[in-house]
This record gives structure tokens, sequence and C-alpha cells, in this order.
């Protein structure tokens, strides 16, 4: 589970407050795509003891996103390359 959306459904939980999308998406700070915070949800539903787990390093939540900017840096100079062809 992304750090960040377990901490936040960790953190309704102590409120007594039962975790839902908008709940848990208010309570981010950075950007998490939906699925990410949908996927959290549902391992919290099957098991509600998964926010009580140690949170993952913050360089393993890193990588996914840093080759999604690899492939949008590739395909912007692809698209900056055909448009100086042009």
């Amino acid at each position: 589970m992304h750090p960040a959306v377990q901490k936040a459904i960790a953190d309704l939980v102590v409120e007594g407050k039962t975790p839902s999308v908008a709940l848990t998406k208010a309570r981010l700070n950075g950007s998490v795509p939906m699925p990410v915070i949908i996927a959290g949800l549902s391992a919290y539903k099957n098991n509600p003891d998964i926010v009580k787990q140690p949170l993952q390093p913050i360089s393993e939540q890193d990588t996914p996103s840093q080759s999604q900017l690899d492939r949008i840096e590739q395909k912007l100079d692809r698209l900056l390359a055909l448009m100086e062809k042009g």
C-alpha cells in the first residue's frame, strides 16, 4: 500500500471515521492516483490491521513514479523532435 494512503487511512481510523475514497483523498498532501487510493482502501477493507504495519520507505514508492516520469520525458523528446522536423 502506498505510504501516504496508509497514513491517511490510519489517521481516519484513529479519529473513529470510516475510511472512504473522498475522506482518504482529502487527507493526502500530495498527488496520488485514484486507482492507488482505491487499492489501498480495498486492502484495508480486506485486512484492517494493514494500517498498523510499518510504512514503506519513501525510496520504494519513488521507483514507479520515476519510471513514469522517464517515459513522459521520452515522449516529450520525440514530440519535440517531430515538431522541429515539420
